[in-house]
């Protein structure tokens, strides 16, 4: 379990001064009742306390609040009594719902007043973009007095960012590809010029499959105690994920710090490792068959066509993935696979020598050097005491070599699918990968 912000406070997280100069503190503010109704999942916070952290400035508040003017300043004003710098994110919009800019400006006691840059910004995306500007969007002109706007190159809401003191409110859009390049192009060096700290964060994300959480933890037990760098585990997607995280002057140094406590996870884990940071299985099996020079054919049943998505999705995967067969029915497997219907009527198509033909078949059909197949039961419903939902048969050809493996996963359809391209997309990186080096 990922330690709480209290927690993370105590494990090498100052509050206060720190070398002699002030380990500035933030809190976020995302706003949007979609996101309290479940309509939306928030990354924006993640995104931003990321960049912050690598800057050494410290999230130790996050709330979501909706679309109500009176929770909206109770929460603006409660992040303003602890908090030196405030990111708010959303309600920059012109609806009448989107009240950011009047709820700043009234909690900073401001009065708020058209900024002739902003103005020209908004009327200028409406230009650019051949569309009749409506009257509503004059509202995203408005700024509290004072305030500087931030532009906003993919959108028609500029943001804002307003001083009380040493304190910054800075209001950011909600739309996830505006407040990103406006993060990178604008707050970013306006935290560096007018926050600087004394050092900063760097983080290094290690990632897991086939292996549990709690069981990672017990091998990582003494670890898990660090103070500088510190390590935590917590769960992705069918994955886990150890964070090491380091406070140095810079960068080399903070990275001179991780990498032996790196080292000693690998020691104790590797074979369940995969990646870092961004990798996904699926570039991870993409570069490993690349490296070992190999193409793969999928043959795909319970995950309809799933893994192949996950793969087409990274970029350049035409080098090395050339098709992928969606047999669904026992009659596609029969006709487009290859799979002997006498093998169909024994053993049912949930099992090991169905995934073992639909592998062969291809491999053979498409002309590739690895076959990969997938069979289960996804449910909820299509179990029995001796195939119940869970079931998952991958296998593997190369040649005339043939692999098999049984899974019996839990969960819902949407996870035992996910799951099985996890599994699936793993053995094509270990086996490549043992070819490869």
């Amino acid at each position: 379990m990922a330690k709480n912000t209290q927690e993370a406070q105590s494990q090498g997280h100052p509050q206060g001064r720190t070398g002699g100069t002030v380990a500035h503190r933030a809190e976020l503010v995302i706003i949007g009742t979609e996101m309290l109704l479940g309509e939306i999942v928030d990354t924006n916070a993640a995104r931003i306390a990321q960049r912050l952290a690598e800057l050494g400035i410290y999230v130790h508040f996050k709330t979501t609040v909706g679309d109500n003017w009176t929770r909206m300043a109770a929460a603006l004003s409660q992040a303003l009594t602890r908090a030196d710098i405030v990111i708010t994110s959303g309600g920059l919009g012109p609806t009448q719902d989107d009240l950011t800019r009047e709820v700043v400006a009234a909690v900073l006691g401001l009065p708020l007043v058209e900024d002739p840059i902003a103005r020209e910004h908004v009327e200028g995306w409406f230009r650019r973009n051949n569309r009749p500007m409506p009257a509503s969007n004059r509202k995203q002109a408005l700024i509290p007095q004072g305030a500087v706007i931030i532009p906003n190159p993919k959108g028609t809401a500029p943001g804002i960012i307003a001083r009380r003191g040493h304190q910054a409110v800075i209001c950011l859009p909600g739309v996830p590809y505006e407040l990103e390049t406006m993060m990178d192009e604008t707050v970013i060096p306006y935290l560096k010029r007018h926050y600087v700290t004394n050092g900063s964060l760097h983080s290094r994300v290690l990632k897991f499959f086939g292996i549990g959480e709690s069981l990672l933890a017990e091998r990582l037990d003494d670890l898990l105690a660090l103070e500088n760098p510190t390590v935590a585990t917590y769960t992705g997607r069918v994955e886990v994920r150890v964070r090491i995280t380091a406070r140095a002057r810079d960068e080399a140094e903070a990275l001179a710090l991780v990498a032996p406590v790196e080292e000693e996870i690998r020691r104790r884990a590797g074979d369940y490792l995969y990646g870092y940071d961004q990798d996904t299985l699926e570039t991870v099996a993409g570069q490993a068959l690349r490296a070992a020079g190999w193409t793969l054919a999928l043959a795909e049943s319970c995950t309809g066509g799933l893994i192949a998505s996950r793969i087409v999705n990274v970029p350049g995967s035409s080098e090395y993935f050339l098709g992928s067969v969606v047999a669904y029915s026992n009659d596609a497997k029969v006709s487009l696979l290859g799979v002997p219907p006498d093998v169909l009527a024994t053993h049912g198509a949930v099992s090991a020598p169905v995934a073992e033909a639909m592998a062969v078949g291809a491999m053979r059909r498409v002309g590739a050097t690895l076959g990969v197949s997938v069979t289960g039961i996804a449910g909820p419903g299509g179990g029995t005491p001796e195939k119940p939902v869970g079931l998952v048969y991958i296998g593997l050809a190369r040649g005339d070599w043939t692999e098999v493996h049984r899974l019996q996963l839990g969960g819902d359809r949407e996870r035992i699918r996910w799951h099985t391209s996890q599994a699936a997309l793993d053995l094509i990186r270990r086996h490549a990968q043992a070819v490869s080096g």
